[in-house]
């Protein structure tokens, strides 16, 4: 079985960014809150089908890998 490509999206917001990570396969992923003092909030998450629908009625948009990993190796 292939592993599934995880796919990245990321919103700013006035005084801090929210990044997410799916994974396509099985609708589970991460969740990163940056806030303005450098802080960054990690929360497991699980997704339902929707997830993407729901990210682009939110207005995330799509970010590459690496962005998300620098910020999850500092939470």
């Amino acid at each position: 079985m292939a592993k599934a490509i995880s796919q990245y999206f990321k919103r700013i917001f006035d005084d801090y960014q929210v990044l997410v990570m799916v994974n396509p396969a099985d609708f589970t992923g991460v969740e990163l809150i940056v806030h303005p003092d450098g802080r960054i909030e990690k929360t497991e998450m699980e997704f339902d089908e929707e997830i993407f629908e729901d990210l682009e009625v939110d207005e995330f948009q799509p970010c590459g890998a690496l962005e998300f990993q620098l910020y999850l190796a500092k939470a």
